[in-house]
């Protein structure tokens, strides 16, 4: 079965506020599974319009992706971020093994 991944990009307006919806978002990630492989770091727009800050968490199965993005935990700490931050998350399964 193929993992999969949530692709973040995000432009963060409130860094301190921000960091609510970062240690809420915690539990959900743990309970799911998921493993950060991108966080922020140093990036190009090789093409399109990039954000500030960019992320790729990994998932052992699209269905636990799906779930922690619609978990009561996950939900809650997105509460925190949709007032201090502009973005997109996509949700992809990988490609098979």
């Amino acid at each position: 079965m193929p993992k999969a991944y949530w692709i973040a990009r995000v432009d963060v307006k409130d860094a301190e506020a921000y960091k609510a919806y970062v240690a809420g978002a915690a539990d959900a990630f743990k309970a799911h599974g998921a493993r950060f492989l991108a966080r922020g770091g140093r990036f190009t727009a090789a093409e399109g319009t990039a954000r500030a800050r960019n992320v790729v968490i990994e998932f052992p199965t699209f269905e636990a992706a799906v779930d922690c993005y619609n978990s009561a935990e996950y939900q809650a700490a997105r509460a925190h971020r949709v007032g201090f931050s502009e973005g997109e998350i996509v949700i992809v399964e990988g490609a098979e093994p």
